[in-house]
């Protein structure tokens, strides 16, 4: 049975709490969740590191799962009161709120970032920061999205996203968004590179 063997990976592993949460998740749904581990320290560092905690608006957060970049924001001094977590999961929403109860987390399809959150921004957003699994979606909703994203953006603002694969995410050659990478973060499992885009 599924959770036998799931059972039996984490007694092998010695997974921690969040590592058994995620580690779940993916083994239940793997194209939703689209990683087997939360990111690593190294990775939620280094995405954070492209946010300015000082530049106004808030942060937003795009599938956070069990939170180990949110934690990187606000190790780098993002208030939790500016970040607006969006996360599908109802185990993980729930696990957010008792750990960042300043943050606003809501509940929902983070593709649908605009739907969800225009209505909670008075102000453009600072940066938004992506743990979505965008490559196992179709180009169509990866520049969907990344249209939504920046009509929330203020200007120059970044998108912050990481990926497991050698190619970007998103196409590099699209109109009026710059874009540029990160080296090669061997310390995750996989490891990963970080992608920003910037309108311009």
């Amino acid at each position: 049975m599924p959770s036998q063997s799931v059972a039996r990976v984490e007694k092998k592993l010695r997974l921690d709490g969040d590592d058994v949460r995620f580690f779940r998740t993916w083994f239940e749904k793997p194209l939703a969740t689209g990683a087997v581990m939360p990111s690593s320290r190294a990775l939620a560092r280094t995405m954070a590191s492209y946010v300015d905690p000082q530049a106004p608006g808030p942060v937003i957060e795009l599938g956070p799962g069990t939170g180990p970049v949110t934690q990187a924001l606000v190790d780098r001094g993002v208030d939790p009161s500016r970040l607006i977590l969006v996360e599908f999961n109802p185990e993980f929403c729930r696990l957010l709120r008792t750990r960042y109860p300043a943050a606003t987390v809501v509940q929902g399809d983070a593709y649908q970032v605009g739907k969800l959150v225009t209505s909670l921004l008075r102000e453009p957003a600072s940066a938004v920061v992506s743990g979505l699994p965008l490559l196992t979606k179709p180009l169509r909703t990866r520049l969907r999205l990344v249209r939504d994203v920046f009509e929330l953006l203020a200007d120059n603002a970044p998108f912050v996203q990481f990926t497991y694969a050698m190619v970007p995410p998103i196409p590099k050659e699209l109109p009026r968004i710059s874009a540029e990478s990160s080296e090669m973060i061997w310390m995750n499992l996989p490891p990963a590179r970080v992608w920003v885009y910037r309108g311009r």
